[in-house]
């Protein structure tokens, strides 16, 4: 489990770094066609890198829904390593691959679905 939380952390990590450099590239004067819509991918990637960081840390607290979370997560990263690969990128396509690879089969094992077992810490409203 905790080997998940970690690829999703460093997940979210890059997706944060991508968003500094995202926007200090806004901020320096880079063209873009649209100023809002840049500003609206800035606040996507900033965003998703916070929904990355809560999935791994409540993944690594065990609850349940962070098994489908995380699962989403690295299917959305196959969606782009594989044409990263693809168009030439080796390094870059594999670093997205290897990790996301990982984290699917490790969700999959019978310990981690054993310990993501959590449905939440409160009593029931009914």
């Amino acid at each position: 489990m905790l080997v998940v939380a970690l690829v999703v952390a460093a997940e979210a990590t890059a997706l944060l770094v991508a968003a500094g450099w995202y926007g200090y590239q806004l901020l320096a004067g880079s063209p873009v066609l649209s100023f809002w819509g840049a500003v609206f991918t800035l606040v996507l990637l900033l965003a998703f890198s916070a929904w990355l960081y809560a999935v791994a840390l409540f993944l690594n607290r065990g609850f349940r829904w962070t098994r489908a979370a995380a699962l989403v997560a690295q299917l959305f990263v196959l969606t782009i390593g594989f044409p990263t690969v693809s168009s030439g990128l080796l390094l870059a396509g594999l670093a997205m691959l290897v990790p996301a690879v990982t984290a699917i089969v490790l969700l999959f094992q019978s310990k981690v679905i054993s310990y993501a077992s959590r449905t939440g810490g409160g009593t029931p409203a009914l």
